[in-house]
């Protein structure tokens, strides 16, 4: 294994371009080697977490105490037969859409556009525009609590609305297999473009943010919600409510994760007061604040 990277400033690993050093850092280049990091970890009494693009984090400012074990570039290889893509945890969604189209296969058209890698989309059961992951997926390997690998089926994953039971068994994701279905590749490129041309003319993808910054209320739109709250383009220090689509928290240039918190919790307190609705960040926060 490569030595580990300590005091690494983890802005330099979200989308959010925010966040404190973790004490050490790794990005393992093999599925055997996040099993052995992972082993190592739980041999020292290590604190870890695992993180894939960064997509959908906050890290404290002050940082995180512990391991942070990246699955990104070094584990993304991708893999087809027939008509199942398998790919590493890293790999990002739009580079398994892109593998998808070079082979005529639709399902992942939906997919394409999130910035994050299937094995984040996995452990949060991402989706857009009516779809999710849980809809292709086949078969997840898995690396338990316990550091053992297996093969896991989703109805063995507590699939729900951004939702699984992967973190809450401290399990890790190694690959995953996803099932596709035969189309026109014009068809498929022309729905992806549709889809992404879609996302930039409503999302704020000119700022640094991590997506949604909550998860949508059943019966109601987080966005409409916080616009209908008097929140639209309402800044707390260098975080601020997106004024292109309020259900998106920007770093101006200057947002600390601190900002970033406070922003979120007076986004609840208003959104409650206002509609009687109780919000959930969808955002993932991990580190000392």
């Amino acid at each position: 294994m490569k030595p580990w990277k300590e005091n690494e400033p983890m802005s330099r690993h979200t989308t959010f371009k925010i966040g404190g050093p973790a004490d050490f850092y790794t990005e393992p280049e093999s599925p055997e080697e996040i099993a052995l990091t992972v082993k190592k970890c739980l041999e020292e009494d290590l604190p870890f977490t695992v993180i894939g693009n960064g997509s959908n984090l906050l890290v404290g400012d002050r940082g995180y105490r512990g391991v942070v074990i990246a699955l990104g570039k070094t584990v993304s290889g991708i893999t087809c037969e027939e008509n199942f893509l398998t790919a590493e945890a890293g790999a990002l969604l739009g580079a398994v859409s892109a593998e998808a189209l070079k082979r005529s296969l639709s399902g992942m058209e939906c997919l394409s556009g999130i910035p994050g890698t299937i094995g984040g989309a996995l452990v949060m059961n991402a989706g857009a525009y009516g779809g999710e992951i849980k809809d292709i997926l086949a078969e997840v390997e898995i690396l338990e609590a316990d550091g053992t690998k297996t093969s896991v089926f989703p109805d063995e994953l507590e699939l729900g609305y951004r939702s699984s039971n992967i973190l809450s068994l401290s399990r890790t994701v190694l690959s995953v297999k996803v099932r596709l279905f035969p189309g026109e590749a014009s068809a498929i490129s022309g729905k992806m473009k549709e889809l992404n041309e879609k996302r930039k003319e409503k999302q704020p993808l000119e700022y640094p943010s991590a997506g949604s910054a909550f998860k949508r209320p059943e019966g109601y739109f987080a966005g409409k919600l916080i616009e209908e709250a008097g929140l639209k383009g309402f800044h707390i220090g260098g975080a601020e409510v997106s004024e292109k689509h309020c259900g998106f928290i920007i770093n101006r240039g200057s947002a600390t994760a601190a900002d970033v918190r406070k922003l979120i919790q007076e986004i609840e307190r208003r959104v409650y007061e206002n509609a009687g609705v109780r919000l959930t960040p969808e955002v993932k926060m991990i580190g000392e604040f």
